[in-house]
């Protein structure tokens, strides 16, 4: 360097150029409106920079072009405009520091008195080169509103604020996490910090020093007893929020006899919380292995109901494979119309109540005869059927059994008129409507109190028994088979009903039951195909009384043949056949019984110990059965041994004493391991895993019921297009536009009315014998089904009964098929009057053999002349049935019918 005539030299090195500071990343992005906010300068030879600066350039937005920028309330956004260009703003500057090659500080400058609606600018100077902020973040800078601290004491800032030692302070604000952390924010107590915890955007809390700390310097030289004051500094600002007094006590002389008191009664409690806490890891160690066997039991038992599932589903298959082969030969076992409209109609009789003669004498039966046509032709008056209904339904000694009775007295008498009949159904239907809108529209077809709902049972019945026949039959029929096979191949406490394997956990049998499966060689010693060598197969238990074994001996033998030509199994003996000469007949009871006190076992073919293989025969009984008048045979039904008591004072019992534990079983195949009886006996609920497994085993059958019952892939009855269209209508007319109601009407009609009935009850369908225990498994697939057809989302928890527990999974997806069927049907094509009467007119032809017409017209004169005066009334208080002379008419028929002297 020269100057004038002077020379200087750089003496200890030699100057070198380097590469031009880079910056590379800066943060953070936002900064309060007073500034001081450091700001992380990151890069590379930024140790060369002289003089670092941040400046921060604002203008009034109006003397920019548009950036498409929106206005944001209170806070400044950076706009971008050419680096080192004044926009025709202002200019704040602070310097920065340089750390390291590496790193550089700035603190954000305040920006005072900004214009209306500005823009900001951030760029950092480092000598020579400018670096815009806006090119070294992908989040653009942003100012701020600042923050408002509120005072300690803001009812009388001039107060100190009473502080407990240990607990936090807290401080009301606003804006106070927009542009600050909690760990840039510093807060003071006199000249000890309050370490700040949480800054959320309402509130500061910090945690001050134990005791309290000595006020600042100058406040000490300015007054010796000052208290210390709370300052927060948040970059530039600085808030003074009052001063704080600690809360302390004065200390209290401690004698020095309750020192050594206090000392000995803490080495004490020392001591005995020494000894809680060895003796509660010992308990604890002890209850973790307790728990980590039982983890391994539950793990072992979920595995093993898995397997059983499998296993057992397997089985079936097996089974239900070879019943479809056996289907192929002899058919499903379908009743004939005839029988199975008498069955749906007159639920709970053995037969058809109509199955008899009229009762009146030979001499009269000509003329009563002729009353019983005259009644027919008066019922096709549609005023004298519906008045005649509607009194009925208001004498108060008109039962709901008497409803059921007279709706399906009337099905009969007009099943050859369905057109008509279907007529009626409609009319009394908007009666009923009328009157369920008036009181609460959703309780409407929720149960059978009115006639029409009968008759709305019947008309399904008959409209729907060729879909049932060609559709719905067959699943339903496997099902029943599937239910069968799996209730039979476990014990069956024959006095109690309980049973091993069932969906039903009242009916589940709750023991483990020692059994061992036997298979027989069965013979026939009566009726067709007596005295044939040959025997036929036959799976027992060897826990099976006699009576069960004969029942499914029976089952066998008489396979195909109908139930009625089958003989009663109180007229046959079971015979054990071994050799030439040796012959035993068995029977439940006899001289070799168990008996124990009170008690009388029952005998069954472990009793006798007849073998795997053995020969049996069903021979005519030689000791005459008399039964009592409750206990008629009625085929078809089976049900357990009533628990009851002989002459003697004796009880019967079978698998398990009721109320009483069962017998030390002998360990045998089929049962559980000693230590898992234990448990088992202990927690009974752990037999709940068969109820798991017998679902399981039956979900595909019940899975294939439920598609074809729901399904709208081929073509879906007329009969229940045509109702379901009628209850829109209906609802329609009434102005209800709640699609909940409709739906609920729709599923009482249909799945509530029919479906549920013909579940629970196979045998309205088929040539088949139900037990107690079929029925119970039959009855929580109904309910399952119901469950997916009503709307209401049922809440399970551990109080909720296991039934529902069981297809808790299964019901959500029942439910979307029930809504996807109900809405498929109303996107179909309506169906008309015309359609409808032609397929009623077809079904009247091909139904109309003899239900019993004439009995039932006797049977419902019978309420006619109950209540002969209130229909008498009823018709001559309506003008049109005076006009149509019905009242007379009635008379007529009384005379003929009962030889009744009448006002004619």
């Amino acid at each position: 360097v020269w100057f004038g005539a002077t020379e200087r030299r750089l003496q200890h090195s030699q100057f070198e150029y380097t590469s031009d500071p880079n910056v590379t990343s800066a943060g953070p992005t936002k900064s309060f409106l007073s500034g001081g906010r450091k700001i992380w300068v990151r890069g590379q030879n930024l140790d060369v920079v002289q003089t670092p600066r941040i400046r921060v350039t604002v203008a009034p937005r109006a003397l920019l072009p548009s950036q498409g920028l929106g206005r944001r309330r209170r806070v400044i956004p950076e706009t971008p405009c050419s680096p080192g260009a004044s926009c025709g703003g202002h200019h704040f500057e602070e310097p920065c520091h340089v750390n390291s090659s590496q790193l550089i500080t700035c603190h954000t400058p305040a920006l005072p008195g900004l214009p209306e609606d500005p823009w900001v600018r951030v760029e950092f100077i480092l000598d020579n080169l400018v670096f815009d902020f806006a090119m070294l973040s992908p989040t653009p800078f942003s100012y701020e509103a600042d923050p408002i601290l509120q005072p300690l004491n803001p009812e009388d800032p001039t107060m100190p604020f009473r502080h407990k030692p240990g607990s936090v302070l807290s401080v009301e604000g606003e804006n106070l996490d927009l542009a600050m952390s909690k760990e840039e924010v510093v807060a003071m107590i006199g000249d000890g910090p309050c370490v700040v915890k949480t800054l959320p955007r309402h509130h500061l809390y910090c945690e001050p020093p134990m005791e309290q700390p000595l006020p600042r310097h100058h406040a000490l030289r300015e007054t010796p007893d000052a208290l210390p004051e709370f300052t927060v500094q948040m970059g530039n600002l600085r808030f003074s929020l009052g001063h704080v007094q600690y809360d302390g006590e004065s200390p209290v002389a401690f004698p020095m006899a309750a020192q050594v008191g206090l000392g000995v009664g803490t080495s004490l409690l020392a001591l005995g919380v020494i000894i809680i806490v060895f003796i509660y890891r010992r308990k604890s160690k002890q209850a973790l292995r307790d728990y980590k066997k039982v983890q391994i039991q539950l793990e072992n038992l979920e595995s093993s109901v898995r397997d059983r599932c499998k296993k057992e589903f397997t089985d079936l298959m097996t089974e239900m494979t070879d019943l479809t082969s056996d289907l192929l030969g002899s058919g499903i076992p379908f009743l004939d119309y005839k029988v199975y409209a008498e069955r749906v109609f007159f639920p709970g009789h053995q037969e058809s109540p109509l199955h008899r003669d009229l009762g009146v004498p030979e001499s009269r039966r000509p003329t009563v005869e002729q009353g019983l046509g005259q009644l027919s032709n008066l019922l096709n008056s549609k005023l004298f059927l519906t008045k005649f209904i509607h009194t009925l339904e208001s004498q108060r000694t008109f039962s709901a059994r008497d409803r059921a009775y007279v709706a399906s007295l009337l099905t009969v008498a007009l099943h050859g008129k369905l057109e008509y009949f279907t007529d009626i159904l409609r009319t009394l239907l908007s009666d009923l409507v009328a009157q369920y809108v008036a009181k609460n529209p959703k309780l409407m077809l929720r149960r059978t109190e009115t006639v029409v709902e009968k008759l709305l049972t019947n008309w399904m019945s008959i409209c729907l028994y060729t879909f049932v026949r060609d559709s719905v039959g067959e699943p339903l029929y496997m099902l029943f088979r599937g239910i069968k096979h799996q209730v039979d191949k476990g014990p069956v406490d024959s006095v109690t009903g309980k049973a091993k394997y069932t969906l039903n956990d009242n009916r589940l049998l709750r023991e483990d039951v020692e059994y061992r499966p036997l298979t027989l060689n069965a013979l026939l010693a009566v009726g067709p195909g007596a005295g044939e060598a040959q025997g036929v197969p036959v799976k027992v238990l060897d826990c099976d009384t006699i009576s069960q074994a004969k029942e499914k001996m029976l089952d066998q033998l008489y396979k195909g043949v109908p139930l009625a030509q089958r003989p009663d199994p109180r007229t046959l003996d079971v015979e054990w056949r071994s050799g030439v000469a040796g012959h035993l007949i068995l029977s439940d009871e006899d001289v070799t019984s168990e008996v124990q006190g009170l008690w009388r076992r029952l005998n069954t073919l472990q009793h006798y110990k007849v073998p795997d293989g053995a020969t049996v025969a069903l021979v005519p009984c030689l000791t005459k059965h008399v039964l009592r008048e409750n206990q008629d045979y009625v085929p078809g039904e089976r049900t357990p041994m009533l628990e009851d008591v002989d002459e003697g004072g004796i009880r019967p019992w079978h698998l398990v004493k009721p109320s009483e534990e069962p017998e030390p079983p002998r360990p045998r195949r089929g049962s559980l391991r000693g230590g898992e009886r234990e448990r088992a006996k202990a927690i009974p609920e752990i037999y709940l895993t068969r109820l798991l497994s017998m679902k399981g085993t039956l979900q595909k059958f019940v899975d294939d019921l439920f598609q074809v019952i729901l399904s709208t892939s081929r073509p879906v009855p007329l009969a229940i297009k045509y109702f379901f269209d009628l209850l829109d209508e209906q609802a329609q007319q009434h102005g209800i536009s709640d699609q909940d109601t409709v739906h609920i009407w729709k599923t009482n009609s249909l799945p509530l009315r029919f479906w549920i009935n013909i579940i629970k009850n196979p045998q309205f369908v088929f040539d088949v014998q139900t037990s107690d225990n079929m029925d119970a498994v039959l009855l929580v697939i109904a309910q399952t089904f119901m469950d997916a057809c009503t709307l209401a989302d049922h809440k399970l928890g551990r109080d909720s009964p296991i039934n529902k527990l069981l297809y808790a999974r299964d019901i959500p997806r029942y439910k979307r098929m029930v809504e996807r069927y109900y809405a498929d049907i109303r996107q179909t094509v309506p169906a008309s009057d015309q359609e409808m009467n032609s397929i009623l007119a077809e079904l009247s032809r091909n139904y109309s053999g003899d239900l019993g017409a004439r009995v039932a017209l006797h049977e419902l004169y019978k309420y006619i002349n109950k209540y002969y005066d209130q229909i008498i009334t009823a018709l001559e208080e309506d003008g049109t049935a005076q006009k149509m002379q019905l009242g007379y008419r009635l008379q007529q028929i009384a005379a003929a019918v009962e030889n009744k002297v009448t006002d004619l």
